[in-house]
């Protein structure tokens, strides 16, 4: 299963404030859409509750929170390990958000597909963990952002599907920033 991570961040790797998205560019939305049609997107609960119109119309939903509930026309996990293990007949998963979702999930993602804005916020609180380390395989420029494809340096990168530990032992990211 390829596991893709898919965002739009600041120049200072900001993503968020106030739990709503800290840009909205039509192409942008556009290429979501068209990334993830078809597709299993995970995303936090706090991600979910962002959402304008509840889950996201065809792809599957599946939400990771430790609460106990039920959300309409999602699939609830308590944990990336088991919203993954919901997963295990797909050839594509995206993962959507939030911070706390991409911190673990970025240590074992095949691919990410990054909005970069040519911007950086007066406020934010919420950020992308540091993806430094990773290679830009194709990039696109446009007015006010680019939309670049990366993958993980050879080190992060496994043939198999992530192990419990290897979810679990997730690395933080080497920032500081929105700590």
């Amino acid at each position: 299963m390829n596991i893709n991570i898919i965002v739009a961040v600041a120049q200072n790797r900001a993503i968020g404030y106030r739990n709503q998205l800290l840009y909205s560019y039509h192409e942008d939305l556009q290429r979501f859409k068209s990334l993830t049609i078809g597709h299993t997107i995970i995303m936090g609960r706090k991600t979910y509750q962002s959402l304008p119109n509840g889950a996201l119309p065809n792809r599957r939903n599946i939400v990771v929170t430790r609460q106990s509930i039920q959300i309409p026309n999602c699939d609830i996990a308590h944990s990336i390990q088991e919203a993954l293990e919901l997963c295990n007949n797909e050839d594509e998963v995206f993962i959507i958000g939030g911070a706390e979702i991409y911190r673990q999930t970025l240590p074992i993602a095949n691919r990410l597909y990054l909005t970069l804005i040519k911007d950086t916020p007066n406020k934010a609180d919420t950020y992308f963990p540091d993806y430094s380390q990773w290679k830009i395989i194709h990039q696109e420029e446009h007015d006010f952002f680019y939309f670049e494809e990366l993958i993980p340096p050879k080190s992060m990168t496994s043939t198999s599907s992530p192990s419990s530990s290897d979810i679990s032992g997730a690395s933080r990211g080497n920032s500081t920033i929105g700590s």
